[in-house]
């Protein structure tokens, strides 16, 4: 059996399709540095616009983050990202596609009462034949927006 056709409006993100998977580092004025494996998948189902998952763990292998969302084109030169984290907060970025890269900033944050202070993110994502490599930046816990993840993933 094989899956639905490609929706026309996805021509100008379908280079994020398939599952990546690798490693990556963070750090924040606010905690200690780490490193972390990570693996995100975009897939789609025929519809305009792609479906978005991500889970982060240790090197240990114990879990720490993930998420889920979607990548909505607008046009052929624009995109939308939503996103929701299980932290409570949710995160809506638009911003242009540029060839093979997504430059997306947040145009709003949602929090729950209990989730983290986060004011703002912005977030790169490029790929390059089989490598994706995607820079978080964020504003939060008082702090201006700025470095926070980085990783290298590789299509598998």
């Amino acid at each position: 059996m094989t899956g639905p056709d490609l929706h026309d409006d996805l021509r100008s993100v379908a280079f994020l399709l398939g599952t990546w998977r690798g490693s990556g580092h963070g750090d924040y004025p606010t905690i200690e540095g780490f490193t972390y494996d990570e693996e995100i998948s975009f897939t789609h189902a025929g519809k305009p616009f792609l479906f978005y998952l991500q889970r982060t763990w240790a090197p240990d292998g114990s879990p720490l983050h993930s998420e889920t969302g979607y990548v909505r084109p607008v046009g052929a030169d624009a995109a939308e990202l939503v996103i929701a984290q299980p932290t409570g907060i949710t995160e809506i970025h638009a911003g242009p596609v540029e060839g093979t890269t997504l430059r997306l900033r947040s145009v709003d944050v949602g929090l729950a009462p209990t989730a983290v202070d986060v004011r703002s993110t912005a977030r790169t994502i490029t790929v390059s034949g089989g490598e994706l490599v995607y820079r978080l930046e964020m504003a939060a816990v008082g702090q201006p927006l700025q470095f926070h993840l980085e990783a290298k993933l590789h299509r598998i």
